[in-house]
């Protein structure tokens, strides 16, 4: 994705070439699948003025060669770094100046790789790649719009077999479970918080019985590597009036920003429209109002209070506004959308209250 455009920037700011490493299976770097489709361990190479290619051990050397670039693997002895090393200057690389993500290398895997590469600088890259991630290709457009649909299909039929789950972590195995049998990854782990639970927005399920009351429900679904994300609270038991009347107050001012976002909508004015709506409820709004979303799970744009990002064509984001009453309850509402002039919304899962009686 985007190749030329990013060694246009290397080029600019006098970097040789940049270096991405998966060096654990758990934590992968996102900018070496989005330049080159890769989720193995290894590294890719990209030079300013030179194909990039891939190294790969020899246990992921066939996978790496779907990929489509020239792929390099090590013999069995020879370590991971030492042998990019050796490879770069090989292709006679320029060395002086390299471009890596400080934000996905650790500390350790920092040092070594200065070890390798002892007289060269390193200077951080991951700016360029956020920034070319906020705008999605149509091919990465349709991944987006396909996660959706699975995770809106995946609610649908969560929320309509409700009744025979017994507990918190039931129904988040039953999402995991469902996602896996299509197919898919999760984009993270879903959130199931009922009762008073709710009013911890990034909260873990338990392996507790369902509480009566609002159940918020934020999921989505990794499809060929790209996101969704949805939240939608449900009701357990039968509602008072004054808890359908909070809800349907949420939900107006959450589609009403979605009728206000439009393009060169500055991410914290987007904020600032809804903090205001929510009026005396505007403290208990905790978070930002949404964020960016594509291989990773939040990216550019931010719609925070404190946002100067732009909202322009092409970004896909989240809106999600959420209310939150310290040991009582939470209600959150999120859909994912895609910027075309307006807000073209992806999820397509019904928000009128679901109601587990």
């Amino acid at each position: 994705m985007r190749l030329n455009q990013f060694k246009a920037e290397l080029a600019k700011k006098g970097v040789d070439f940049a270096v991405f490493l998966n060096l654990d299976t758990t934590r992968l770097d996102s900018n070496l699948f989005y330049f080159s489709g890769f989720e193995g361990i290894g590294a890719l190479i990209i030079p300013k003025n030179k194909r990039p290619f891939l190294v790969a051990p020899l246990l992921d050397y066939e996978r790496a060669k779907k990929c489509g670039m020239k792929v390099y693997a090590p013999k069995k002895k020879k370590r991971l770094l030492e042998y990019i090393a050796t490879i770069v200057k090989k292709n006679r690389i320029r060395l002086k100046k390299i471009g890596i993500d400080k934000g996905s290398l650790t500390l350790r895997e920092h040092k070594a790789l200065k070890k390798y590469f002892r007289k060269s600088k390193t200077v951080d890259v991951s700016g360029i790649c956020f920034e070319l991630r906020e705008f999605k290709k149509e091919g990465e457009l349709k991944n987006i719009k396909k996660a959706c649909a699975i995770s809106d299909n995946i609610l649908k039929k969560c929320f309509g077999q409700f009744k025979r789950f017994k507990t918190e972590s039931e129904v988040a195995a039953f999402l995991e479970f469902e996602t896996k049998k299509l197919g898919c990854e999760l984009a993270f782990k879903p959130i199931v918080a009922s009762g008073h639970a709710g009013s911890m927005s990034h909260y873990v399920p338990e392996n507790i019985k369902l509480r009566k009351g609002f159940c918020v429900i934020d999921f989505g679904v990794k499809y060929k590597g790209y996101c969704s994300d949805t939240t939608r609270t449900i009701f357990i038991g039968k509602p008072a009036k004054r808890d359908i009347e909070i809800y349907e107050f949420l939900l107006k001012i959450q589609m009403d920003a979605i009728k206000r976002v439009k393009t060169d909508m500055v991410g914290g004015d987007a904020f600032k429209f809804v903090n205001d709506s929510l009026g005396r409820y505007s403290k208990n709004f905790i978070h930002g109002l949404g964020h960016g979303l594509g291989v990773d799970i939040h990216e550019l744009p931010n719609l925070r209070e404190d946002s100067k990002d732009k909202l322009k064509n092409g970004m896909v984001f989240t809106i999600e506004p959420g209310i939150y009453f310290e040991k009582r309850f939470g209600i959150r509402i999120e859909d994912t959308v895609y910027l075309e002039n307006k807000a073209l919304v992806l999820t397509k899962i019904p928000k009128k209250m679901v109601i587990i009686n």
